[in-house]
């Protein structure tokens, strides 16, 4: 019998260790207005006269030191897409998509766009 408890004492942990390691990591990405104080590694894109940050697929707008979540400027031009960013065929063309904001493939660099 104490044989038992200690077997099902193990079985116990390890079941506990396997579901520690197979839990996700999901990443919550900031509403339209959320105001953040630092942003990391952002890309600074000058789109139409006005400077636009861009960091993890998200948008940015300088306001003073702190920075404000926007909507990605139509037709403002990236290089590298996120990590993560899906490829998919609208009305015939290929397009990617990451996080709401669509993409199209110009040359070397990606194109905001409205689907």
């Amino acid at each position: 019998m104490k044989n038992l408890k200690i077997a099902m004492v193990i079985l116990a942990m390890f079941g506990t260790l396997a579901s520690i390691s197979a839990q996700r990591i999901v990443k919550i990405y900031p509403a339209y207005g959320t105001v953040v104080t630092t942003i990391h590694k952002p890309k600074l894109v000058v789109h139409r006269g006005t400077s636009f940050h861009f960091a993890n697929g998200v948008w940015y707008r300088a306001q003073g030191r702190k920075y404000v979540v926007c909507a990605a400027p139509l037709g403002v031009s990236v290089r590298f897409l996120p990590k993560g960013n899906r490829v998919v065929y609208h009305k015939g063309r290929k397009l990617y998509t990451y996080k709401g904001v669509w993409y199209k493939k110009r040359g070397r660099n990606y194109i905001v766009v409205n689907v």
